[in-house]
């Protein structure tokens, strides 16, 4: 007489109902963590290095201005000439009070340009100025 072993019967199956709560979380997690890039930079540029750096806590307060190696400006997302950079900014500065402009400038860029970028920023009141690098190697 041969003894059989009695296997126990369970299921092999994954248990789904609760997979549309989990996927949902996890889409609203994503959603909610994730940041979007909001301007795409038209223009080329390589920013000086600089032997200590400090970091911006509130990025959203900050209004980014681009000269590229050629000397072209941007604004957000245009191309833009010195002279319309300060009613652009005024109208920036009106909504948000607390916003730095942040120049991203080329090592190799005419002081000349900058000198005007700031006086339009004057004009503008947008006195909270402050100036890209990277940390010297």
């Amino acid at each position: 007489m041969k003894f059989q072993k009695k296997r126990a019967q369970t299921k092999q199956e994954i248990p789904t109902s609760s997979m549309p709560d989990i996927v949902f979380m996890l889409l609203l997690f994503f959603m909610v963590t994730t940041t979007l890039r909001e301007v795409d930079v038209y223009v080329q540029y390589q920013l000086p290095q600089a032997e200590a750096i400090e970091k911006i806590e509130n990025k959203r307060l900050v209004s980014y201005i681009w000269v590229g190696k050629s000397g072209r400006i941007q604004l957000e997302d245009a191309i833009v000439k010195v002279d319309e950079i300060q009613p652009i900014m005024y109208k920036k500065r009106q909504a948000l009070p607390n916003v730095i402009v942040s120049l991203r400038i080329d090592k190799n860029s005419d002081m000349g340009i900058v000198t005007d970028i700031q006086q339009e920023l004057r004009k503008a009141d947008a006195r909270r100025i402050n100036y890209s690098a990277m940390v010297k190697e």
